[in-house]
């Protein structure tokens, strides 16, 4: 246990670090823009395609019982300077309830882990709306097919879940809208979970069907 909380500790230390690095090259190309003339801060690329992921796909390291082995993969087309479309790849394994908030006392508590895990996959759809500047909203909607696995790695059961997250973020283009970071918070909710094996059921069935105010930062390459 000691291991995790180091874990999660180091993880939240680098992102908030790398916030921190973000907004100042921000601010560095406000001032930079304010001399030249130009206005890019906070535009949209003028690309129409392009791809990206989460932090959280850079970070699998650490224990095998609590690594999440998340890989994500989001490829988007620009319809207009405000609106993108695009599809989600995403694969992850779950090692506890995923409905336990931030705030519970019980959140990432080996009390509350699953006996084994349950893998997640899928291909679902997204939208983003760009509100002000490089304040955007997004939906993500992507269907999961699960397979509940036991703690020796053998396959005890199939599932589906709908997985839909809600996204409040802002998209900060670098190098002339080459790349580009989006720092976001999101919440999830899946209205859709069938059931699994009992075990399973147990831990799932004392929690919500949706996770809040999650942070998350996207990194991005525009084409």
């Amino acid at each position: 246990m000691f291991n995790l909380k180091f874990r999660i500790m180091k993880t939240k230390g680098i992102t908030t670090a790398l916030l921190f690095a973000l907004f100042l090259t921000q601010a560095f190309s406000q001032n930079s823009n304010q001399t030249t003339g130009s206005s890019a801060v906070g535009k949209v690329s003028d690309h129409k395609f392009s791809v990206s992921t989460s932090y959280l796909t850079f970070d699998n390291f650490g224990p095998e019982k609590t690594n999440t082995h998340h890989c994500e993969l989001h490829v988007g087309y620009q319809l207009t300077p405000k609106d993108k479309i695009g599809i989600k790849l995403a694969s992850w394994e779950l090692f506890a309830p995923i409905g336990i908030q931030l705030w519970d006392p019980l959140f990432l508590k080996e009390s509350e882990f699953f006996p084994g895990k349950i893998s997640e996959s899928g291909l679902g759809v997204t939208y983003q709306r760009i509100l002000w500047k490089g304040l955007f909203t997004s939906i993500e909607i992507l269907p999961l097919f699960k397979t509940y696995l036991d703690e020796d790695k053998k396959k005890t059961g199939n599932g589906f879940k709908l997985y839909t997250t809600y996204h409040l973020g802002y998209h900060m283009p670098l190098f002339k809208n080459t790349f580009y970071f989006e720092p976001q918070i999101h919440c999830n909710y899946w209205p859709i979970d069938t059931r699994g094996p009992q075990g399973f059921e147990v831990k799932e069935n004392k929690w919500t069907n949706f996770f809040l105010f999650e942070p998350n930062l996207y990194i991005g390459i525009n084409f």
